[in-house]
């Protein structure tokens, strides 16, 4: 399913530039269980969760070079989602998606992120409930833009010297 939600939108994905190819590093169907909700029948008990993460970056290197470094490691990624799952402290899956966008985008460098998470079974007369969101990065402001050209010539890294 997720993947036809990726496929339904790729005409629509941001990129750096208009004309960058994005490349997109997914998990599909991580299933583990958390502490979440309002009820209180939620608040104490560990229920599986199942969250999709699609991750998109303009044209990874990695295509070329054929190292792991070069993109999103999703073994990595995989390992923060359960980090996540059992430290954070937010009651809404709303929150908790927001929370792996940020990550998606703050810690793997991801310009774009669909996440979707949902609790199996949560009502006998349905599959799943949940919540779909989509991030992206915010362009740097032109102060943060000044602050990083700063720190390149203080490092001796002149934009277009050469």
């Amino acid at each position: 399913m997720f993947q036809a939600l990726a496929q339904q939108h790729s005409d629509t994905f941001p990129a750096a530039e208009p004309t960058d190819p994005l490349d997109l590093v997914f998990i599909e169907g991580f299933c583990a269980p958390t502490v979440i909700g309002i009820h209180a029948s939620e608040l104490d008990t560990p229920q599986t969760v199942v969250i999709d993460v699609c991750a998109g970056m303009p044209r990874v290197r990695a295509c070329e070079t054929d190292r792991i470094g070069d993109t999103i490691d999703y073994g990595v990624l995989r390992e923060r989602l359960l980090r996540l799952l059992q430290e954070h402290r937010v009651q809404l899956l709303e929150a908790l998606a927001e929370q792996v966008a940020r990550i998606a985008i703050d810690e793997f460098h991801a310009h774009w992120v669909r996440v979707r998470i949902a609790k199996p079974r949560k009502f006998e007369d349905t599959q799943a409930v949940g919540v779909v969101i989509e991030r992206r990065r915010e362009p740097p402001s032109p102060a943060a833009a000044r602050a990083a050209t700063l720190r390149l010539i203080g490092h001796g890294l002149v934009p277009g010297s050469r």
